[in-house]
């Protein structure tokens, strides 16, 4: 989103230590926003372009599974909103969660956003791909009520827009990491859903082009689980990667199970959404990780300063919006050499990720010679795989 209230997202951004390291060398998840808290308490009383006052504030969340339960993709979307609650001073009575809420249920969706209309809250945030058509919905009937839907890719310029961010980048340094301390050169990957999801697709891609600029000859295999949260079939996904003699495992799904499949396997596995070496201390190389903490402070604190102009937001690694966790110390040498030359240049420009012609699986290409590929075709675009991927069925 590009609100007036701009500086705050990039102050949120710069301090957030999510999946940080804490004093003592213990991994900490909970996202401070150190950077946003005293900028985001001098803002709190609405203001006469119609913000809301921040005692009157209530914020709605859907939630795919339980935070509480695991490390995924819901445990880091709630680390956000844990972190937008402290930034801004909210009390727990001003936090609305509905968790457990199947987002291929449409009617399950349109329930819970309704119960956070009675509960009179005044933003709602759908954290989940099939939560979109429902959202929408709902927020043509309530047009006084602001909605945000994460990933996905509607909205209406007005009181519902969508979220997301440059995954991608982190995903291609991941596959730099993957690539370099693969012995078998087979890579597996846990995916939730199949070519035709451009997000999970676009992922597999990235990873696959950043193994292949450090180890060419590698292949990448990507067992399809055709949900965002199945824990059975996650650890099936992961076993069968595992038989297959992959020894690193990456993933797009909500557990952890592939980090701690891989480490009693006694192979590597890459993590995703925060940082999985807590769970696979043995195994887990780096994560893939969200700070979406600074997103949803910054995304309240417009509705109460009365900034919200409808925008989408799609921010990236030079918002420090997506990034990898630091490298486990069991890395080959000249693994962190490699990512931090490759981040360097993603962070100049010097390299889109989706440059040039790329070649496919099935041998057509996509790109044209000295262009990378445009935000469009990228969250909505890529339903084709790199030429090292093979699907495994």
């Amino acid at each position: 989103m590009k609100w007036k209230g701009r500086r705050l997202l990039a102050m949120a951004l710069t301090g957030i230590l999510l999946a940080g390291c804490g004093a003592a060398g213990q991994v900490d998840d909970y996202a401070t926003n150190e950077g946003s808290t005293q900028e985001a308490s001098t803002k709190t009383t609405g203001t006469e372009s119609g913000g809301i006052s921040k005692d009157k504030i209530k914020v709605g969340v859907l939630h795919l599974s339980d935070p509480a339960e695991g490390s995924g993709y819901t445990y880091t979307h709630d680390l956000g909103i844990q972190a937008m609650q402290q930034n801004l001073g909210l009390s727990d009575e001003q936090i609305d969660r509905k968790i457990n809420v199947d987002d291929s249920d449409k009617e399950a969706t349109e329930k819970a956003i309704q119960e956070c209309v009675d509960d009179g809250c005044n933003i709602i945030f759908a954290t989940s791909w099939g939560y979109m058509d429902a959202t929408e919905e709902m927020a043509e009937k309530y047009p006084d009520i602001y909605f945000a839907h994460g990933t996905g890719y509607k909205s209406n310029g007005k009181n519902f827009v969508n979220y997301f961010g440059r995954i991608y980048q982190a995903r291609y340094l991941s596959g730099i990491v993957a690539g370099m301390n693969t012995k078998t050169n087979k890579l597996g990957y846990v995916a939730a859903m199949d070519s035709s999801n451009s997000e999970v697709t676009g992922g597999i891609d990235a990873f696959a082009l950043g193994v292949y600029s450090v180890k060419p000859e590698a292949k990448i295999y990507v067992k399809v689980t055709n949900s965002w949260f199945d824990p059975d079939a996650e650890k099936a996904a992961a076993q069968t990667l595992l038989n297959m003699d992959c020894d690193v495992v990456a993933q797009h799904c909500d557990t952890e199970y592939p980090q701690t499949m891989a480490q009693e396997k006694g192979v590597y596995g890459i993590g995703y959404n925060s940082d999985m070496s807590k769970n696979a201390p043995d195994a887990c190389l780096c994560s893939v990780i969200w700070n979406w903490g600074a997103y949803y402070t910054a995304a309240v604190q417009s509705v109460i300063d009365g900034t919200w102009d409808g925008s989408n937001y799609y921010g990236g690694m030079n918002e420090n919006l997506v990034g990898i966790t630091s490298l486990a110390d069991f890395c080959t040498d000249g693994t962190q050499e490699a990512v931090d030359t490759a981040k360097e240049d993603i962070l100049s420009g010097k390299n889109g990720v989706f440059d040039g012609v790329i070649e496919t699986n099935t041998g057509e290409t996509v790109g044209e010679e000295g262009k990378t590929l445009d935000d469009a075709t990228i969250t909505g675009g890529i339903n084709w795989y790199f030429k090292t991927v093979e699907v495994v069925e």
